[in-house]
């Protein structure tokens, strides 16, 4: 183990594992915040990132809703986007390719669909291309018509879907969970039941902004994905529950922009996190975090931080 220059005291090692991916350390960049990754390259050094999840992919360009799509709410964010996206194959043709020189970077490819099928079809694409390490699927998006949210709210509806993806993906599956269901360890439960090789969560929570003066909703879908600080103790709870009901990995997210945030989600059995919202306020978020995480763990003493995942003291 080396010395860390700036405090004489060993380095600590942030490196993480879920599902047969390695990963530096365990800050991954969230779907939806993080564009196809090249955007960030001339901001944020991408190889000092454990990892990032590329916008949802569909097997069609979407054009998503229409604007106002963002609202800045109390400690958070509401956003319906609508998953807007180039399309898989335009992805592997146009954004993959400027990622492949860049050696050390784990690319993970989020993975929507209106149908089963459109699942399938849009991971059948996405295994010719080289250099993804994993799927997201993506079955917990409020902001979408069709599919999303249906998939990822309805106990049978998921184990098809998964079952679906499970049969053609060639790389790990991270199935990605809403929170907008009524038991998250049964859909965790489902989801590792189905051949997921690990689950991600939370997705944002559906609600809605108004503007008093005119009347009229803040974005134009009306209702929205709210994300950010404010759902930060929910998602927390919701990890902890996932992870004593499965035996898979798990990913965890939902207003982690810290390092003690980050600790906390391990601490309640994440083996690693994503960072979403945080990007859009500071679109270096991610890299500061990892850098704190790696002065926290030295501060502490703590020599191997995945040793951390589970480790919640419950009297």
């Amino acid at each position: 183990m080396t010395a860390s220059k700036n405090s004489g005291r060993p380095k600590a090692d942030l490196s993480v594992n879920f599902a047969g991916v390695a990963l530096k350390n365990p800050i991954i960049a969230a779907s939806g915040t993080f564009g196809y990754g090249v955007e960030f390259e001339d901001v944020v050094h991408l190889s000092k990132l454990g990892g990032f999840v590329v916008k949802g992919l569909s097997k069609e360009p979407m054009i998503g809703n229409p604007p106002p799509r963002l609202w800045e709410t109390a400690a958070g964010m509401l956003n319906a986007i609508g998953l807007q996206n180039i399309g898989a194959r335009a992805f592997l043709d146009e954004k993959l390719p400027k990622l492949q020189p860049m050696k050390d970077i784990v690319v993970l490819a989020n993975v929507f669909g209106y149908t089963r099928e459109d699942y399938e079809k849009t991971i059948e694409i996405l295994n010719e291309g080289e250099g993804i390490a994993a799927y997201e699927l993506n079955v917990s998006c409020p902001n979408t018509a069709h599919g999303g949210l249906q998939f990822g709210s309805d106990p049978r509806s998921l184990d098809e879907v998964v079952t679906t993806a499970k049969r053609v993906a060639r790389r790990p599956l991270i199935v990605k969970l809403s929170p907008n269901v009524t038991s998250i360890a049964q859909m965790a439960y489902i989801a590792q039941e189905a051949g997921a090789d690990a689950i991600s969560l939370i997705n944002t929570f559906v609600a809605m902004a108004i503007d008093p003066e005119t009347r009229r909703p803040r974005i134009a879908n009306v209702t929205a994905g709210l994300s950010g600080p404010a759902i930060k103790p929910i998602a927390l709870r919701m990890v902890y529950d996932a992870a004593h009901a499965v035996k898979i990995p798990v990913i965890g997210m939902g207003g982690i922009s810290t390092a003690a945030d980050v600790v906390e989600f391990m601490l309640a059995g994440a083996s690693a996190v994503q960072v979403g919202t945080a990007s859009y306020w500071d679109p270096c978020s991610t890299e500061k975090i990892v850098d704190e995480l790696q002065r926290w763990c030295e501060d502490r003493g703590i020599p191997r931080l995945a040793d951390l995942t589970g480790g919640l003291i419950v009297e």
